[in-house]
């Protein structure tokens, strides 16, 4: 009987072991929504470096290149067909699709970061100064924020776009920022009122922590997975309207990027000539640029909710 009860014990203890060896590599942050979405991005950004040493960026300056050259394997509206020394074919002025492509992405991303930086920021002061302080301050944020969200923002920066007589990536990156902080600070404003009341933000309060300690030690590493979310769909967004601009003229049309190169495809009616490569690459790299952000963000989103991950 004896030895019975201590072959159990050890049993459980095997097991409890083998529990135990599992969980030390149940690590949230493995998810293969946000390693997929990491990897997308980040072999974009390794192309985008590959290319800058081993290809001439210079041509992707005007009348660089043999005009509407389409890709190697291909035939343009004349019948001519691509040629190595271009494999991704040219545009109607003479710029080198591959070294537009190496050039405009990274304007693109930065134009992103950029927007989404600023908007995140502006918005983590404010939602942990709505949410933690409450009273007047955060009727005034909620207000600020509540009419913000509500003006039509990519109107506003058509109007304000098309009085500057020029533009600069960064002047419009900050421009799209003026409206990317007030949805993160909506939505940091509620998880910190969710926070306030816990166990251990009341220890530290009773202990006479520095309110800006406490906000900013104390409650904001619990938000980090979920601030990141936040971010990437803010850069998602910035993006977004970083393109919408350009694509309709109004963003710096002397700097290569991917909206940009969409903008003078439309232009130059490439559709109807058959000019497939000049707008559809750039919409490829943005597809593929969306589907790598939109996974990150997926990832993340399950980071910070385990409810989605035992889902």
């Amino acid at each position: 009987m004896a030895e019975d009860v201590k072959q159990q014990v050890v049993d459980e203890t095997e097991a409890q072991n083998k529990k135990g060896r599992f969980n030390t590599f149940d690590n949230p942050w493995l998810n293969w929504k946000f390693l997929s979405g990491s990897f997308i991005i980040g072999m974009i950004l390794f192309l985008v470096f590959l290319g800058n040493q081993m290809w001439d960026t210079e041509l992707a300056l005007t009348a660089s290149a043999p005009l509407n050259l389409p890709p190697v394997g291909f035939e343009n509206f004349r019948g001519t067909p691509g040629i190595p020394e271009h494999p991704l074919g040219t545009e109607n002025s003479g710029r080198d699709m591959l070294a537009l492509l190496i050039v405009g992405t990274p304007r693109t991303l930065g134009v992103g970061v950029i927007a989404a930086s600023v908007g995140m920021f502006v918005g983590i002061i404010l939602g942990f100064m709505a949410g933690f302080l409450g009273g007047w301050i955060d009727d005034v944020i909620r207000l600020a924020t509540d009419v913000t969200i509500t003006i039509p923002s990519l109107l506003v920066l058509i109007v304000i776009q098309s009085v500057l007589p020029r533009i600069d990536l960064v002047t419009m990156a900050l421009l799209i920022s003026l409206f990317a902080w007030a949805t993160p600070t909506r939505f940091i404003r509620a998880q910190v009122l969710s926070m306030r009341e816990s166990g251990y933000v009341q220890m530290a309060r009773l202990s006479g922590v520095p309110v800006r300690d406490i906000m900013f030690k104390e409650i904001m590493p619990n938000l980090l997975p979920y601030l990141a979310a936040s971010y990437i769909g803010n850069m998602t967004g910035a993006i977004i309207a970083a393109v919408g601009l350009e694509v309709l003229g109004l963003g710096p049309q002397r700097i290569p990027s991917l909206g940009v190169a969409i903008f003078f495809s439309i232009e130059a009616a490439a559709l109807l000539r058959n000019m497939w490569w000049w707008w559809g690459l750039p919409t490829i790299i943005l597809a593929i640029i969306f589907i790598g952000l939109l996974l990150i963000n997926l990832g993340l989103d399950e980071i910070a909710n385990p409810r989605l991950r035992k889902a």
